[in-house]
């Protein structure tokens, strides 16, 4: 069964919202077996969203829309999904005493607009909305299903889960779609691709590999189809992933949803272990993703951003004369960075970074992008140069994915 997605809406045409409502929906729509061919994004006027939903009917099943059903007057999708499908609006009582209900619990009183969104097309199966006022609307027209949901992304996300998951599960015939993504670091996209290829190749018919890069690390996402037997393609798809598993190795750090931050706090609480991070280039970024983990103060004791020389020096003990001899972004000053923070917080292990994020700064010797990172450990202090580039955002980005991912493999080793 195919699909495709519309987002409706000028503020995503100007760039001033991002359409994560699309994002969503595809995910949620592949995840039950309903393929999305294509995504659309149009403006809030009649001709625009009438075209839209008469070019997608060429080609999808089910047509989805989001956006234009509020109660304002540049709200138009209402009015013109009336006209489109041929019906009138019609005054709902059983969802006006549910908008009215809904906004008193926020302490909201009910005015007209918020009673219009009560007016529906007649014709269409309402799908409520247990977040908001603009309800959700399914209809059909010459075979093909239209669904319209509200643009506002928890409202659309309510009426997806407890209304349209249920409807697709009766109404339709879906094939089993299984995802397993493999995350590595490390091994550029090309030359992954290179080492995949025979693997690739022997792929079964009902399976295909898609490549996901992002700053410093790399997807593998397998996707497989059956129509009847869910358990045998799983398992055959595990077959595959341990064959890549062999190609790829050491590079591979997790699974589908696995986050490198999250893998490592599971490491240090499990063990008993403690981290602290000393940043330059990244400014902060590795300190931001090891606290995004709920319970990360069981294991991280802190961090200093030391930017300027005179920080290094006063707070982490680096020599004036390593600096000298051998500049900031060095393997010398990066030991004794990782080394000071290491011993100020009494951690178990620390991380360590000092590049050249860029656009300027680099020379012929250190041209931008040279980064160097530390690890270390009661053991030892491990360190690695990298040149990622001259794009200041992604090497910062690099950097600090490079950096768990050393951090993971030490800890590793040291158990």
């Amino acid at each position: 069964m195919n699909s495709e997605i519309i987002t409706i809406g000028d503020e995503i045409l100007i760039g001033q919202v991002i359409d994560t409502n699309s994002a969503f929906l595809a995910a949620e729509l592949n995840r039950l077996g309903i393929s999305v061919t294509r995504i659309t994004s149009v403006a809030d006027t009649r001709e625009s969203i009438i075209k839209a939903f008469d070019e997608a009917a060429l080609r999808a099943d089910l047509i989805i829309s989001t956006g234009g059903l509020g109660p304002t007057s540049d709200d138009i999708t209402k009015h013109t999904l009336t006209e489109y499908f041929g019906t009138k609006l019609v005054l709902v009582p059983s969802v006006i005493e549910k908008i009215k209900n809904l906004l008193a619990s926020r302490g909201v009183e009910m005015n007209e607009l918020n009673r219009k969104q009560a007016e529906l097309p007649e014709s269409c199966e309402i799908l409520p909305n247990s977040a908001g006022t603009a309800q959700g609307m399914w209809f059909k027209k010459k075979g093909k299903d239209f669904i319209s949901l509200p643009g506002v992304p928890y409202e659309m996300k309510a009426i997806f889960r407890e209304q349209m998951e249920t409807r697709f599960r009766q109404r339709f015939t879906l094939p089993v779609i299984h995802h397993i993504t493999v995350l590595t670091h490390g091994i550029p996209e090309s030359e992954m691709a290179g080492r995949l290829h025979d693997w690739e190749a022997g792929l079964p018919d009902n399976m295909k590999l898609a490549y996901l890069p992002s700053p410093g690390l790399l997807r593998l996402r397998i996707t497989g189809r059956s129509n009847n037997d869910p358990d045998s393609l799983k398992t055959n798809m595990e077959s595959e992933v341990e064959k890549l598993q062999l190609i790829v190795g050491d590079n591979i750090f997790g699974y589908n949803e696995d986050r490198l931050e999250v893998i490592i706090g599971k490491l240090l609480k499990e063990n008993n272990l403690t981290l602290s991070v000393t940043e330059s280039c990244t400014g902060g970024m590795i300190s931001l993703l090891i606290t995004s983990v709920p319970g990360s103060s069981v294991y991280y004791k802190g961090g200093i951003v030391a930017y300027s020389n005179e920080i290094k020096t006063a707070e982490l003990n680096v020599s004036p004369y390593t600096l000298l001899v051998n500049g900031a972004v060095s393997q010398a000053v990066v030991e004794q960075m990782a080394d000071g923070i290491r011993n100020r917080y009494q951690s178990d292990f620390s991380v360590a970074v000092s590049g050249i994020a860029g656009p300027t700064g680099g020379t012929e010797e250190k041209p931008v992008g040279t980064t160097w990172i530390a690890v270390a450990s009661k053991k030892r202090i491990a360190t690695h140069i990298h040149n990622f580039g001259e794009d200041r955002g992604r090497n910062m980005q690099k950097a600090a994915n490079a950096a768990l991912f050393m951090l993971w493999k030490e800890i590793k080793d040291c158990l």
